[in-house]
């Protein structure tokens, strides 16, 4: 059962943060787009947080929060965007669909760590 559930296409920034979360005595999962992240959200009801990237094949990041707030009904588990997009009209959308953080990459581990064990009650 994990706290964090780390969605992105890119298996580099997945294991990066995944493994600096576990440093930091977290359980992680990975999804490697939104569909995959969907899936593992309903397979999983321990989750917290979600940290999603924006753009990915099948399932872009603000399409899934959409669903998991829209569809899912999940209102609870928190999301954090890590992202290279930092337009205005993607925080928008992000914040219409519940999300609470936008980190624009590269990750930054210390910088966000306290914050993220807020959000995952930790």
């Amino acid at each position: 059962m994990a706290q964090v559930l780390v969605v992105d296409d890119s298996s580099t920034v997945r294991n990066e943060v995944g493994q600096f979360l576990t440093s930091q005595g977290l359980t992680v999962a990975q999804a490697v787009d939104g569909r995959d992240g969907l899936s593992k959200l309903q397979s999983d009801r321990a989750i917290k947080l979600i940290v999603c990237d924006v753009n990915m094949p099948n399932m872009d990041g603000l399409t899934m929060c959409e669903k998991v707030r829209n569809e899912l009904k999940n209102q609870s588990v928190s999301i954090v965007m890590l992202t290279t997009e930092n337009s205005p009209a993607m925080k928008e959308r992000g914040k219409a669909a519940g999300v609470k953080g936008w980190i624009v990459k590269p990750f930054n581990g210390p910088a966000v760590i306290g914050s993220f064990r807020r959000l995952v009650g930790a």
